[in-house]
């Protein structure tokens, strides 16, 4: 395990592409790239619905007119541009010192930037908490995808604020001006109608969503009293962690809380992909691709 503030961007780097990046290569044969391809956005031609075809393509003039669902087709773009939103508000340092779920967050754009820059493709990042606090514009190339890491691995630093999901979503539907790929990475620990403007964006740009979670937030381990601290506001209460009770009501409303993200995901339209601090990083996304692809 490297000491905190020892990780270069260069050695993490080079440690996914050996360890993740080349098994991703192995395990999804050469199609590495539909992990988070993105759609076309050439518009070609028109034809008639056919069952699992994706609604948000319907032409919905020309089905009106003719009374006969049609959707539109797209050539794929080889050199699709993809936005990494990146959640690094104080929430995200949740979970075991090695495997916090902003290292885990790290890891995963760092092996999607890597394979989206290994195909030509161009790569931005917007980091954020209760504000935006860096955008990194999209370019190509490994020493960019390394600047992203860098800032990933030493980020400006925020205040214990609330999360401001829906700012940030809206700011980068400004900023996005063609028809983008957007992986949103965050634990969504945000209150406001993120939703809205999820849905917002996800009208104008292929959108994939991530959670990260760790087993803690809904399985408090039975440690005694301790204080308990919101990450996001600072405020802290002293809890007994053995009492069986509380850590059933705890389990409940963790549980509550993330069926109601599975569920505003649902209503904005956009995929929801579920990454545990826990997990295998490969495996996690050999299953978010295989999803994605089922989906497609």
């Amino acid at each position: 395990m490297d000491a905190p503030g020892t990780l270069t961007a260069e050695r993490l780097l080079r440690r996914l592409e050996w360890r993740v990046v080349r098994r991703l290569d192995g395990l999804l044969q050469g199609e590495h790239r539909s992990l988070f391809r993105g759609t076309g956005v050439d518009f070609t031609d028109l034809r008639e619905y056919e069952p699992g075809d994706d609604l948000r393509h319907i032409e919905w003039n020309v089905t009106a007119r003719l009374d006969t669902p049609f959707v539109r087709e797209y050539v794929e773009d080889r050199e699709v541009t993809t936005w990494l939103l990146l959640d690094v508000s104080r929430s995200m340092a949740f979970g075991p010192v090695d495997r916090q779920k902003d290292r885990v967050m790290t890891e995963v754009v760092a092996a999607v930037a890597v394979i989206m820059a290994r195909g030509g493709g161009r790569v931005g990042a917007v980091l954020f908490d209760s504000t935006v606090r860096r955008i990194v514009p999209p370019r190509t190339g490994r020493r960019h995808v390394l600047r992203i890491v860098q800032d990933l691995l030493h980020p400006a630093a925020g205040t214990p604020e609330v999360t401001d999901l829906a700012g940030a979503v809206r700011a980068l539907d400004g900023l996005a001006r063609r028809r983008s790929l957007v992986v949103l990475v965050t634990d969504f620990v945000s209150p406001g109608d993120w939703a809205g403007a999820l849905g917002r964006l996800g009208r104008r740009h292929e959108v994939a969503a991530l959670q990260v979670t760790d087993p803690r937030e809904v399985d408090l381990p039975a440690a005694g009293m301790l204080y308990v601290e919101d990450a996001e506001t600072g405020e802290q209460i002293f809890v007994d962690s053995d009492d069986a009770a509380f850590r059933s009501r705890l389990r409940t409303v963790a549980l509550e809380r993330r069926a109601e993200v599975a569920a505003a995901c649902l209503r904005a339209g956009v995929d929801l992909h579920v990454v545990s601090t826990d997990e295998d990083l490969v495996r996690a996304l050999v299953r978010v691709a295989s999803l994605r692809r089922r989906r497609r």
